[in-house]
């Protein structure tokens, strides 16, 4: 794991920590709900650069570089036809599987794939996204489609 790695794993430890510590503090909404402050604002920051001027399978390729400092190996697919902007984001490694474990969840996939998801969505109401498989249901990549109206 080289230090850029590192980092990013010390940042998903710090979500499932804040998660924990929400969830003492309240029910599992109001975790959920304060974990997502702030979030779709920095979503919409990060991923409008990308995405506001370009198709989605072309402005998510461009992360595919942040995803691989991150310890995932990440594919994109464009699926879009005349009706539909659209892309499959294929991650084939989950570098949080085993960090979850070590705060008490069975499965990573609400505190960090399903908040980005809901973050994506509340920052921008035109695209739907979805969560079609993950490695912690025994899938062997976690797959996401993302869909809007056509990019013009």
């Amino acid at each position: 794991m080289n230090e850029k790695q590192r980092d990013f794993r010390a940042l998903f430890c710090h979500k499932f920590e804040t998660f924990r510590r929400l969830l003492a503090e309240g029910d599992a909404e109001f975790a959920w709900e304060t974990m997502l402050e702030g979030y779709p604002e920095r979503q919409k920051k990060q991923m409008g650069a990308l995405i506001d001027s370009a198709p989605l399978a072309a402005g998510f390729r461009e992360a595919i570089p942040l995803f691989r400092k991150m310890g995932m190996e990440m594919d994109v697919v464009d699926i879009s036809t005349p009706s539909t902007d659209a892309a499959l984001e294929v991650q084939r490694t989950c570098p949080v599987l085993d960090v979850c474990a070590e705060y008490g969840f069975a499965r990573p996939c609400h505190v960090i794939c399903e908040m980005d998801v809901e973050a994506t969505r509340r920052a921008f109401p035109e695209i739907k996204g979805e969560i079609l498989c993950t490695q912690a249901d025994g899938a062997c990549v976690c797959l996401f489609k993302y869909e809007r109206k056509p990019f013009v």
